[in-house]
């Protein structure tokens, strides 16, 4: 015995219901190409089982590669942020860069004019002997070629007889007056002075002369006054009491 299936339901129009079948897929099987974002009508309706975080907005999503507006512009600020980064560091390192070139030119400029105080002695036993002729021969060469190194590497001789008397680089252990100059003035150089760049190595010993107003000439004598030691008769005040 066989058992009557049930009726289908029907409108009232006595048609059974349309099925819609979807497609849903973003790859087409046929082609392997993306397929376009489906409609509003057929995108908008949540996925089954996606559950919305309350309060949140929807984040746009990545389709195949493609960045879109709100992730480009984080990306953009991540961009940024590392390159003020980058720059930052660049900036810190070329300082570190000068500060280290500056110091070790220093070091360098200190060792110098170390070496260079220690030969001034030998500079003046050299100026010594040319002043009284005896720096001649091979003793001559040598000299000279230990004067021209030393110039190379920055040393300098200054003090000279008349330039004017600088108390920062002379050591006035003489002192004079004179009218012929105007003002302080170096007459004799005892000892040269030596400058490294900006350092001064050692101080010139000098002997100084300072400006003297010439004497005043003695007032001549009007012709209507009549000397000192005239005698006047009538004056009252020679006769004696």
């Amino acid at each position: 015995m066989t058992t009557p299936s049930e009726p289908r339901s029907t409108d009232e129009h006595g048609e059974e219901p349309r099925v819609v079948v979807r497609d849903r897929r973003r790859i087409d099987p046929d082609t392997g190409e993306v397929r376009p974002p489906a409609p509003e009508s057929e995108a908008g309706a949540p996925e089954a089982g996606a559950v919305p975080e309350a309060g949140a907005e929807p984040e746009a999503a990545v389709v195949e590669g493609e960045v879109v507006p709100s992730q480009e512009a984080e990306l953009k600020a991540q961009l940024d942020e590392r390159t003020a980064d980058l720059q930052r560091l660049q900036a810190e390192y070329a300082n570190y860069r000068k500060r280290i070139d500056r110091d070790r030119e220093v070091v360098v400029n200190t060792a110098k004019a170390s070496v260079a105080g220690e030969l001034l002695s030998v500079l003046d036993d050299i100026e010594r002997a040319a002043q009284h002729g005896d720096l001649t021969g091979a003793f001559k060469a040598v000299a000279d070629k230990l004067v021209a190194t030393l110039e190379r590497t920055g040393l300098e001789a200054f003090g000279h007889d008349g330039e004017a008397f600088d108390p920062s680089v002379h050591e006035a252990v003489q002192h004079d007056t004179s009218p012929d100059v105007a003002g302080p003035t170096v007459t004799a150089v005892l000892r040269r002075g030596y400058r490294f760049g900006d350092r001064i190595v050692r101080a010139a010993l000098v002997a100084v002369t300072d400006h003297e107003p010439a004497a005043a000439a003695p007032a001549e004598q009007a012709d209507d006054e009549p000397p000192s030691d005239w005698f006047d008769p009538n004056d009252k005040t020679n006769e004696q009491i």
